[in-house]
């Protein structure tokens, strides 16, 4: 695939991603057949920036994480009030990791 294409992607994508794994996301997207990169530039990924700031207005409801599509997490913190605060506190620092987290793997059942 074509380099330019791809580095195309990564400028309008790279904040969905770890810094890290931008680097593998680039090699893996270079080496891709061009059947797949139809669908890979039509995947929606979720917005760290979005999910941090729903997680401090509505954290302790489990909106976050129903956002990012953890279910059961989502579930336990509506049913605990987010911990009683303290999950919802704790999440501020873990909800845009995992919402990068699971835009990798999203990338990634394409990619491999």
């Amino acid at each position: 695939m074509e380099a330019q294409k791809v580095d195309m992607f990564i400028m309008a994508n790279g904040k969905f991603f770890e810094s890290h794994q931008v680097g593998l996301i680039r090699d893996r997207l270079i080496a891709l057949d061009d059947s797949k990169w139809g669908l890979i530039q039509t995947m929606q990924f979720k917005d760290p920036t979005t999910s941090i700031i729903v997680s401090i207005l509505a954290g302790s409801l489990g909106i976050d994480r129903f956002m990012i599509g953890d279910t059961g997490l989502g579930v336990g913190k509506l049913l605990t009030c987010g911990g009683l605060g303290i999950w919802a506190i704790i999440d501020w620092f873990l909800i845009m990791p995992a919402t990068r987290e699971k835009n990798m793997a999203k990338l990634q059942q394409v990619l491999y």
